[in-house]
């Protein structure tokens, strides 16, 4: 579809504009510095109209009434010059119903609308918008969320006078994916419609600023945020746009010995924990078992034998891994196991298990796989051979 979308540089519209054209759709992005004969242009062949222009901060109240009931006056005035009535949706405010510049300025471009549809049967859809967050928002300007994000990124304090206050908040991609469901609904009566996005539970701006300051740490914690929760999920996305383009990388505590090293990667409280381990040629690393705690091993680069013995039993089974397999091997439990570097080349394997580790409660116990009782090597490499592969591994 040929789509008009006003106010395309502001944060709503520079989300929409990218949606609309990676979903393969025209896009007309009025701003600012759109010309009258361009915008002329927009007007006489835009299929569908986001009407999200408008003024939300300004110390003159004129401002108010110029850029948010004005600028819809225009749009329907020039889309009527065109004989266009093609359907428009309005980016209102929870504001609406308040008695400030703000407010009374978006009710009465509302009133506008609604008096378009009257006259000449556009379909009109008004959404009242509470407090936004994404990317892309601009901090120290409308979205407590982008300040926070902002400056949390960068080292700098919060300002916060009352930390229980609430605030509701809607997110971008929620919003986008009503927004762009509306060309979908063409067929719908022609009508006023009074629409809605999906919104999060009232939150208080302390949670919000303790969340925040969570993610920063997590860089030395490892930790990962609860991706199950949509809001926490949605704002570490958000808060993950404000790092400055030079503070994207950071590094991670390398344990290194003759053997090779040992970095722990990613630890969550209840997804468990990822590091990688890296031999040298010749080196076995292992030989231990858990009670619990299980593992899954991925060979990335190199060759390797990884043996396992069930504690109390003889028996050895080998598996032979490379890095061009990607195949996991589960660690199960009961089990003592080793990895053994048998290349020419560094050994590199991701390592998963169930739970970070704990040094009060390791639940780790040392014995050999291989010992005087177990089969002789060549025996054990031949069995490799013909192993039944492992499905996953850590």
């Amino acid at each position: 579809m040929k789509i008009l979308v006003t106010g395309a540089a502001g944060f709503i519209g520079k989300n929409l504009v990218a949606e609309l054209t990676a979903r393969g759709h025209e896009v007309f992005s009025s701003t600012r510095d759109t010309s009258e004969g361009e915008f002329q242009q927009f007007c006489q062949h835009a299929e569908f109209v986001y009407h999200l222009a408008g003024v939300n901060r300004s110390e003159i109240e004129t401002d108010f009434v110029e850029g948010n009931t004005g600028s819809t006056e225009r749009l329907l005035e020039t889309l009527a010059s065109c004989e266009n009535n093609a359907p428009i949706m309005f980016a209102s405010s929870i504001q609406a119903t308040r008695d400030n510049p703000y407010g009374r300025s978006k009710r009465a471009a509302e009133n506008v609308l609604r008096h378009a549809h009257e006259k000449t049967g556009r379909t009109i859809y008004l959404f009242r918008f509470p407090n936004l967050f994404g990317k892309w928002g601009r901090p120290n300007y409308n979205s407590v969320v982008a300040t926070f994000c902002y400056r949390v990124a960068r080292d700098l304090p919060l300002e916060i006078h009352d930390p229980a206050r609430t605030v509701q908040l809607a997110y971008i991609d929620d919003v986008l994916d009503t927004l762009v469901g509306l060309l979908d609904a063409r067929g719908r009566k022609p009508a006023v419609y009074e629409e809605e996005v999906a919104i999060h539970p009232p939150i208080e701006l302390g949670r919000i600023a303790g969340l925040l300051q969570t993610f920063k740490d997590s860089r030395r914690s490892l930790a990962v945020p609860q991706l199950d929760d949509a809001f926490t999920k949605q704002l570490y996305s958000t808060y993950l746009s404000y790092l400055p383009v030079d503070r994207f990388a950071y590094d991670l505590k390398l344990n290194e010995d003759a053997r090779g090293s040992f970095t722990e990667f990613i630890r969550t409280p209840d997804r468990g924990q990822v590091s990688i381990n890296v031999a040298k040629p010749g080196i076995t690393k292992g030989n231990h078992w858990h009670h619990t705690k299980n593992e899954k091993f991925l060979v990335v680069s190199g060759e390797a034998l990884i043996r396992f013995r069930q504690v109390g039993e003889n028996e050895v089974h080998t598996y032979h891994v490379t890095g061009e397999m990607m195949r996991v091997l589960d660690i199960p439990t009961g089990y003592t196991h080793n990895i053994e570097n048998i290349g020419t080349t560094d050994l590199v394997t991701v390592i998963w298990v169930n739970e970070a580790y704990d040094p009060n409660n390791p639940d780790t116990y040392f014995m050999e796989v291989q010992d005087e009782t177990t089969q002789s090597d060549d025996h054990r490499r031949d069995a490799s051979r013909n192993h039944t592969p492992v499905g996953r591994y850590s």
